[in-house]
């Protein structure tokens, strides 16, 4: 997959960041070490993302499980991650 990028050179050197990934951002001395890095810090952004998302994966069976309060009221109820209404 293909990201726009946001380039910035600074007196440090240069700066980097993903618009369409909010927080994925690296630097470099040089221009060529920005990029090399940046490509770094999407794959680990994309990992982290897969893992949360795997992570809410397993949960959701585990919400299932769950059985309901014991002071729930009838007004109340239990929806899956799925936004569908538990029996």
């Amino acid at each position: 997959m293909k990201y726009k990028i946001a380039l910035q050179e600074s007196e440090e050197g240069f700066s980097v960041s993903v618009p369409g990934l909010p927080g994925c951002w690296s630097q470099g001395a040089t221009e060529d070490e920005a990029m090399e890095n940046i490509q770094y810090a999407i794959r680990e952004y994309i990992g982290t993302v897969d893992d949360l998302l795997e992570s809410v994966r397993r949960s959701r069976h585990f919400l299932r499980c769950v059985p309901p309060h014991p002071v729930a009221t009838r007004q109340s109820a239990t929806f899956d991650l799925g936004m569908r209404r538990l029996q």
